[in-house]
């Protein structure tokens, strides 16, 4: 496999996961009065559930990938995306549509784990942070074109039409995979699937000062992604009455983010992981400032015009933060890659997950909340940032990264 099939077989992996989220924001209003869900808040957990299950089952597919190898792990969670997606379609409450959302997030967890452990066999340094920031440049053309697929499938029926539509991309996903996708795991690396093999990797996982605090930065960015989705369909609906046009709303902040990471492997080679992202937080930071100053100080809402310029003008910062952060993570764990992110996953999707479903049950009618949401998690950030460089933004460890 050349490398540019690999780089999009690997970001259409991943995009699994981001096609689960994104292509049923405009159905949500739908699925809620379909299954008899009362609070506006309360159709979030379409989302929320879906990513628990996704956070949570990453703690085992590492340690399997370690084992048995990448590709069985990664087409099993295949498997059970693929038909959990097709069991929704026929599930009539509310509660049972959740049930299988956790099902499906366990399945697209594979995914995820397994794909920046492949690319961790194949690439360390910046050479990994190039080739991620490619593989999220395609990624991110998922969060441009789901809404509107979204939007397009519910067209020619009701939302029931969106998981077979999920369903019949995730077995084009697999057979292309099946067929194509190599195994990646060298013997030298081979791990027995024992409790104490599992635990001991664990602890050098959550001992590993940079590994870890680049994990719990990760985890409060990826917070605030996940309180604007779950809140995406409020915001721009509810208080810009966007309609229909909600799905071009959202896909021109994921081309912003798309931009940032097509720039991030061009730079990063030159610059290294810790100039850019480091950078792009402290941009983060002062724009998240600007937003939340400009937002309490009226009591309306602020023109769109302007909402979403500070959202792209974010969300662009974003782009550069996450696939440095995960790299310099996952660099010192190359020997232990599988499980290494299994546990980096769990804790910044788990986390963000949970921190990204207290910002958008805060929603109150106004965009406040998210946006304070976006500044409390920026400062965060940046102090685990802090720790895990010793105070000391911008200084490079050694020249691979």
């Amino acid at each position: 496999m050349g490398k540019r099939e690999f780089i999009a077989l690997a970001a259409f992996l991943m995009a699994v996961n981001s096609l689960a989220i994104d292509i049923m924001l405009p159905a949500l209003q739908q699925i809620g009065a379909s299954l008899g869900v009362e609070s506006e808040n309360h159709r979030q957990f379409v989302v929320s559930t879906y990513l628990l299950g996704f956070g949570c089952a990453q703690l085992f597919y590492g340690p399997l990938s370690d084992r048995f190898g990448r590709r069985t792990p990664l087409l099993i969670g295949l498997v059970i995306y693929i038909l959990s997606a097709i069991s929704i379609v026929f599930v009539p409450t509310f509660a049972g549509l959740l049930a299988l959302r956790f099902v499906q997030g366990i399945g697209s967890a594979a995914t995820r784990v397994i794909t920046v452990s492949i690319v961790r066999d194949i690439y360390g340094g910046r050479q990994m942070a190039e080739v991620m920031s490619l593989i999220m440049m395609v990624f991110m053309i998922v969060p441009v074109i789901a809404p509107g697929t979204g939007q397009i499938v519910m067209f020619f029926g009701n939302w029931h039409l969106i998981f077979l539509f999920i369903a019949a991309m995730a077995i084009a996903i697999a057979v292309w995979a099946y067929i194509r996708l190599p195994e990646t795991l060298h013997p030298q690396n081979v791990r027995p699937f024992t409790a104490r093999s599992i635990f001991g990797a664990f602890k050098l996982v959550l001992t590993n000062r940079i590994a870890l605090c680049y994990t719990i930065a990760s985890t409060f960015i990826f917070g605030a992604l996940f309180g604007f989705i779950n809140s995406a369909q409020q915001i721009y609906v509810g208080i810009y009455d966007l309609g229909v046009y909600f799905p071009f709303a959202f896909a021109g902040v994921a081309i912003f983010m798309s931009l940032s990471s097509f720039f991030n492997s061009r730079f990063v080679g030159k610059l290294g992981m810790r100039r850019l992202s480091h950078g792009s937080l402290i941009g983060f930071i002062t724009i998240n400032t600007i937003w939340l100053i400009v937002q309490m100080a009226s009591s309306e809402p602020m023109p769109f015009a302007l909402f979403i310029s500070f959202f792209g003008l974010a969300m662009f910062q974003f782009g550069w933060i996450g696939s440095n952060f995960n790299s310099l993570a996952m660099e010192p764990l190359g020997h232990v890659a599988g499980t290494a992110s299994s546990v980096l996953g769990f804790m910044s999707t788990v986390g963000g997950a949970l921190i990204g479903a207290g910002i958008g049950q805060a929603f109150d009618g106004t965009a406040l909340p998210m946006v304070a949401g976006y500044f409390i998690v920026s400062i965060i950030g940046l102090i685990f940032v802090l720790i895990a460089e010793k105070g000391r933004l911008f200084q490079q460890q050694n020249p691979a990264v």
